[in-house]
């Protein structure tokens, strides 16, 4: 490592979004009542744009907190707006919440943007936007899909319905674009001013009906078309496909993870891109480590991929509070920061850290 932070939760962490001048935000996923809401501030050192040497404060801080009575699955920071989105069981809902001003310390909620029978339908993925509007795009399944415009709760956009898959995850490619990615692998795309227009991308290769998926984006450079950057798939059995939207007829790469043996659900796959880095991404959920690869050696043979770095750290914190090893249940990457990461795991630990750089890699 060429840097690594700690800090130590109460209950086990699900989400983890950097915003707001890079202040950090966490929640727990916990089934009772009183679910933590947190603003962090990340170590100085993180807050720098250059590595500095020796700092005597290492810990983050916790700057502003709610509860929220329902476990927190998703979570997004509404961009240029003091305002957090989350959801959760036990149905299809979304939470805003108000992150208070400087001389208040309480995260508060506001009145919920209820959704078309949510009852029963299982909690809502979400993304958010402020290109024109602060808005939210949300749903539990295919045709399930909307915008909703987080301050005035308008509706802006429905989905044509697809099918009543279940989403695994969801992303704004632009103000207008839309990907959609359901559990089974299916990509779809829409786009808001055709509301009718939902393509199909390309499928994922032939698995067993019971593996899941999740998806990551990568935001490009400034002037490049959000569908000219791959979009890789992550399945619960370690594989990955990278997909170029521009030529969804084949894929761009194929290359399976080393990870243990899949277990029994997906709950807390993760995938993401690096946003500094070319070509690398890195994965989660599978066990108490995150690996990072580099994808630009990949083809399509399907082979095992070598990681360039695997940090292990919560697996060697200690048992989560069933008594089981820790999971990490999420990670993120720094915005600025090219190999700096921020991890959660099960048993409450929060990690940041940063990598020595491996000659001609990543």
């Amino acid at each position: 490592y060429r840097d690594l932070h700690t800090f130590e939760l109460q209950a086990p962490t699900r989400l983890i979004e950097w915003a707001r001048g890079s202040r950090v935000y966490v929640a727990g996923y916990g089934q009772s009542d009183g679910n933590e809401i947190l603003q962090l501030i990340p170590p100085p050192t993180l807050l720098t744009k250059e590595t500095q040497g020796l700092c005597p404060e290492r810990d983050f801080k916790v700057e502003c907190g709610g509860f929220s009575e329902r476990p927190v699955y998703s979570l997004k920071y509404v961009p240029d707006t003091s305002l957090l989105v989350t959801s959760g069981p036990p149905d299809s809902s979304l939470q805003v919440w108000q992150v208070s001003a400087e001389d208040s310390d309480i995260i508060k909620s506001v009145s919920p943007i209820a959704t078309e029978n949510g009852t029963g339908q299982s909690w809502a993925k979400i993304a958010t936007i402020s290109a024109r509007a602060p808005w939210v795009l949300h749903g539990s399944r295919l045709d399930r899909v909307q915008i909703t415009e987080v301050e005035s709760r308008k509706n802006v956009y429905k989905a044509a319905s697809g099918g009543s898959e279940e989403l695994s995850s969801l992303a704004f490619l632009d103000c207008n674009t839309l990907l959609l990615c359901c559990a089974t692998g299916r990509l779809c795309l829409a786009d808001i001013r055709q509301p009718q227009s939902l393509v199909e991308a390309v499928s994922v290769p032939s698995v067993p009906c019971s593996e899941q998926w999740c998806m990551g984006t990568r935001h490009g450079a400034q002037g490049l078309e959000p569908s000219s950057q791959p979009v890789a798939r992550l399945s619960s059995r370690g594989l990955l496909t990278l997909t170029d939207l521009r030529k969804t007829s084949e894929f761009l790469a194929l290359a399976k993870a080393r990870v243990p043996s899949p277990g029994s659900g997906a709950e807390f796959l993760c995938i993401s891109w690096a946003p500094a880095l070319e070509g690398c991404l890195a994965i989660s959920g599978f066990d108490g480590t995150v690996h990072v690869y580099d994808t630009q050696s990949w083809d399509s043979s399907g082979r095992e991929a070598e990681p360039i770095f695997v940090h292990k750290g919560h697996a060697f914190g200690g048992a989560g509070g069933s008594g089981d090893p820790p999971l990490v249940t999420v990670h993120t990457w720094h915005l600025q920061k090219p190999r700096t990461l921020l991890s959660a795991a099960s048993d409450g630990s929060l990690h940041v850290w940063d990598w020595v750089q491996p000659c001609g890699k990543c």
